[in-house]
């Protein structure tokens, strides 16, 4: 199993969920400091021979070759690819520069194409190969203060669709999660500075989420999206691709 940006959030509680499921995972990230200390407590944790760590920009098309051809010697073979790089941008049309545009379209679409040509080979090789996305539900509700996140979100919607349809003969199922809003160091980091004097995190969220109108009351946990990447990625759906798979905590307003 292959988890990019997996030392914090969704990926991490992605690793750490596949490997409680006995599974063995390379995980990437951009960080050396993060990958050292997560590695580590992954190790002690669930045995340093089910764990492959690599600092890994997955937009450096080499670095993914190289990571690919770490996970070919240490592993072998590969059955499911978890692509998780993301963000958001905070931006209108008016805001928006056309540097802007070109690094949130590079990185939406670039994150996803590298890691899957670098792991094409070792994925067609597998019995039960699956690629999983990380997507938003921005891809089909766009909002306008993040204008170029949502257009690029929609892209890589498209793009998963095509991939499902092209890699099916090959028996490589690719399906995506689309997020509502889940906790992540970003809204801790929000709360520093935005929240009402005495205000809890908790409560802070808890006010957001009424704000936001999110109908269960609450944002999301990384371990609830790290369940459904794993279900995607796992024989238990192995009727499934091409799907977008909502985790928004019924944010959807599409039918």
């Amino acid at each position: 199993m292959v988890v990019t940006g997996g030392s914090s959030g969704i990926g991490l509680a992605t690793v750490k969920l596949l490997l409680e499921e006995g599974a063995r995972v390379a995980f990437c990230a951009r960080n050396p400091k993060a990958i050292e200390q997560v590695s580590a407590g992954l190790a002690e944790a669930y045995g340093a021979d089910n764990i492959l760590a690599a600092v890994c920009d997955v937009l450096d098309e080499a670095q993914v070759r190289d990571f690919a051809k770490l996970v070919e010697q240490r592993f072998g073979s590969l059955d499911v690819l978890i692509n998780n790089a993301g963000g958001g941008r905070v931006s209108t049309f008016e805001t928006t520069t056309d540097e802007n545009w070109s690094s949130e379209l590079h990185l939406k679409f670039f994150g996803v194409i590298y890691p899957t040509r670098a792991f094409f080979d070792l994925l067609e090789q597998s019995n039960d190969a699956a690629i999983v996305c990380v997507n938003s539900l921005l891809a089909l509700q766009p909002e306008p203060h993040m204008v170029a996140t949502s257009a690029a979100r929609a892209g890589l919607l498209s793009l998963v669709r095509s991939m499902a349809t092209e890699f099916a003969p090959k028996n490589i199922r690719v399906n995506s999660i689309l997020l509502g809003t889940v906790k992540s160091g970003q809204w801790a980091r929000r709360y520093e500075s935005q929240a009402n004097p005495g205000e809890s995190y908790n409560e802070w969220l808890g006010r957001l989420a009424k704000e936001k109108n999110i109908p269960l009351g609450r944002f999301g946990e990384p371990e609830e999206a790290a369940k459904a990447l794993v279900f995607l990625a796992s024989p238990a759906s192995g009727y499934t691709t091409g799907a977008a798979f909502d985790v928004s905590g019924g944010m959807a307003r599409h039918m």
